[in-house]
């Protein structure tokens, strides 16, 4: 049984309580999560496989790295934490991009969405991710727009907030 302890938060993203992993899912609370969109200097994205021992979304592609903020934890140290585990990389500067609300669409967390420049190699953490690539930001426009059902929900909410902005 997975012991991960989460921020259980209010509509307004305010900490009101911590709870096991599999109870916030379960019950639909709403939390906190991280996106990290990672881009080299080709201006790619990369996007990971998530394992298909994952509970959730097993064998669907993602954003680079991502996660849930554990309680105790805030936005910034999670996603730092995030790429680190999963990417295997330090990365100098991540940008805070922006915040999405808790939806049923995305499993009812706030996610908090950073970029960052990083050419690789990588270190995939394979017990979290499949496989990971480049790809062209044409590529994943187009395959967002045909609601591509090899891609998570959140990915493609991310990134149609992200293209959206013009970010």
């Amino acid at each position: 049984m997975n012991t991960e302890l989460l921020a259980v938060v209010d509509q307004n993203d305010c900490i009101i309580d911590a709870c096991p992993r599999h109870i916030v899912h379960a019950t639909g609370l709403r939390h906190r999560a991280v996106h990290i969109l990672v881009f080299n200097d080709l201006g790619q994205l990369f996007l990971q496989k998530r394992s298909m021992k994952k509970d959730l979304n097993g064998g669907l592609w993602d954003t680079s790295a991502a996660g849930h903020v554990d309680a105790g934890e805030d936005y910034d140290i999670s996603a730092v934490r995030e790429i680190e585990e999963e990417l295997g990389i330090y990365a100098h500067t991540l940008e805070p991009l922006f915040k999405l609300p808790a939806t049923e669409a995305i499993g009812m967390e706030f996610i908090q969405v950073y970029r960052c420049m990083h050419n690789g190699p990588f270190v995939l953490a394979s017990d979290e991710i499949d496989e990971g690539d480049w790809f062209s930001i044409a590529e994943i426009s187009e395959r967002i727009a045909a609601d591509d059902q090899r891609l998570t929900e959140a990915f493609k909410t991310i990134w149609r907030q992200f293209e959206a902005l013009a970010i």
